[in-house]
């Protein structure tokens, strides 16, 4: 598989010309998606899935206030402000290049990377991603954006720090708090989902349960597969679906964000990760995972990724890209079999 980048900027001239949302209210993932292909080699999947995407575009808004470097924390988690924000990394980046960019504010953006259901971080990881192909103006635009979806749904967790360590990932899993069924309410998204968690103390010292002293690589191995494995023992439905899609994406896409991040912003990142993945663990999970399958799914992965081009969905496509490339990292089956059943699922819902 050799990245394929040569439809990148042409597919980003159409995106960033609209909004961060669809007219459905969900976030806009026709730069992800784009990327995403273009890093399996399939530029020559993006111009159509895109023209094809876009017809749920919203205009994309305007500037209306400048955010005071000084007090830039005050327009944090404000959607309304995305705008504002844009302006302001293209600032940063007009500034300074943008690997210093990334190691300031991936690291400051840290705290609030489960906002809009990791849409920020995910997006970024990606504009990431494609800078360090090349670095053209639109792809500088699009990781301008990135940051500044990121810090307007910034969002934080209950969090409680402790000495407590459970282990890695895998070994923390067994120890997260799963809000009782009984407590849980029906909501339309993620986003209000979460909430539930601000009236569920025991969540706060989820944040403490992971080891984040081990390697950064082996840590987000690890966490992408446990979650590969909740996926596989607890999506039911198309909410839980997509949240356990994300919390696989979120450290796949922390894991290229941080190459660029001091050690200190690494460990912050990796707590952060952990705790938003085993956020959506607590409001959607069922059932504890499962181990790895020895028996597992084996799969070409270029036919695959066509299977996932084909279903259409821009969640099967991002992440079928990001479990194909944990899975080079990392060869456990689950990674193809959540990738196969996610693509199923999406394709049958017709979701694009």
């Amino acid at each position: 598989m050799t990245p394929d980048y040569s439809t990148m900027d042409a597919a980003l001239e159409m995106v960033l010309q609209a909004g961060p949302d669809l007219t459905n209210g969900f976030t806009s993932h026709a730069s992800m998606g784009a990327e995403a292909m273009c890093a399996r080699g399939r530029a020559d999947a993006v111009m159509a899935w895109v023209e094809n995407y876009r017809h749920m575009f919203t205009e994309r808004p305007r500037a209306a206030q400048k955010i005071d470097p000084a007090a830039w924390r005050d327009a944090l988690g404000a959607a309304n402000r995305f705008a504002d924000w844009v302006e302001f990394f293209r600032a940063e980046l007009k500034a300074q290049p943008w690997p210093r960019v990334i190691r300031k504010w991936g690291a400051l953006l840290s705290p609030g990377l489960v906002g809009a259901a990791t849409h920020g971080i995910i997006r970024t990881g990606h504009a990431v991603r494609s800078l360090a192909n090349q670095e053209t103006p639109a792809r500088l635009a699009e990781l301008a954006d990135g940051l500044a979806y990121w810090a307007a749904t910034y969002e934080e967790l209950p969090q409680r720090r402790t000495p407590r360590r459970a282990g890695m990932p895998s070994q923390a899993i067994a120890a997260v708090p799963i809000l009782p069924v009984q407590s849980r309410g029906h909501f339309h998204n993620i986003v209000q989902a979460l909430v539930q968690l601000d009236d569920f103390p025991p969540f706060a010292e989820t944040i403490s349960l992971a080891d984040t002293d081990a390697s950064a690589p082996a840590f987000i191995s690890n966490l992408t597969e446990t979650f590969a494995r909740v996926y596989l023992t607890n999506a039911h439905d198309i909410v839980s679906t997509i949240a356990f899609i994300h919390a696989v994406d979120a450290p796949a896409a922390l894991r290229t964000i941080a190459a660029y991040l001091d050690s200190g912003g690494v460990r912050e990142g990796l707590s952060y990760a952990w705790q938003a993945s085993a956020a959506l663990y607590s409001i959607y999970g069922l059932r504890p995972p499962q181990p790895d399958s020895e028996a597992g799914s084996r799969a070409d992965a270029d036919e695959l990724f066509q299977q996932a081009i084909d279903a259409g969905d821009e969640h099967a496509i991002k992440f079928t890209e990001a479990c194909l490339r944990e899975h080079a990292m990392n060869p456990k089956s689950c990674y193809i079999d959540a990738a196969r059943r996610a693509i199923g699922v999406l394709k049958a819902l017709g979701r694009v």
